[in-house]
């Protein structure tokens, strides 16, 4: 099964993420829009794993204290759109932690380097005349104290994206 570690969002997080959106869709963006049941911030890809008990231990085993991440605008990268998340500290360094347990576990998973963000629009295309104003009226913070272990499978809609392990605070 497609495993990936992610945070998942509160009510207001998403409402925020959706009022990026809607901003964007108003502006003339066209695209895939992430559905608001799919809104997350990856920490690692994991890919193809038959055993999804093994990466919840390693989670588990992780220690993380709670953090706040904070959402303000967004950028635009290749042809996508990105939630800009502000960089963090504690953030960076849980998901550094989470890494080396993991290779340590002989845990495949993507190396590219940790950029958090959050994926709101995928396939982007923005007509030359188009100004898009860059979401900074929205600014949004959330504090984690928990992370969750998600399968990934092709829907008949797109992606569906189940939690099935996490970890959280101790």
């Amino acid at each position: 099964m497609r495993l990936f570690i992610a945070i998942n969002f509160n009510e207001n997080m998403n409402y925020a993420l959706l009022k990026m959106q809607n901003g964007l869709k108003r502006s003339g963006v066209k695209g895939s829009f992430t559905r608001e049941e799919n809104l997350h911030m990856t920490m690692v890809f994991i890919g193809e794993n038959d055993d999804p008990r093994i990466i919840e231990k390693i989670m588990r085993n992780v220690s993380f204290k709670a953090f706040t991440i904070r959402v303000s605008g967004f950028k635009l990268f290749k042809d996508m759109i990105f939630a800009n998340v502000e960089d963090n500290p504690d953030l960076s360094g849980y998901v550094k932690r989470l890494r080396l347990a993991l290779s340590e576990n002989n845990i495949d998973y993507d190396r590219k380097s940790f950029m958090p963000h959050i994926t709101l629009v995928r396939r982007a295309r923005l007509a030359k005349d188009i100004q898009v104003d860059n979401g900074k009226g929205i600014d949004e913070t959330m504090n984690v104290n928990r992370i969750s272990l998600i399968k990934s499978e092709q829907g008949k809609y797109g992606m569906i994206y189940t939690e099935i392990g996490y970890t959280k605070v101790k």
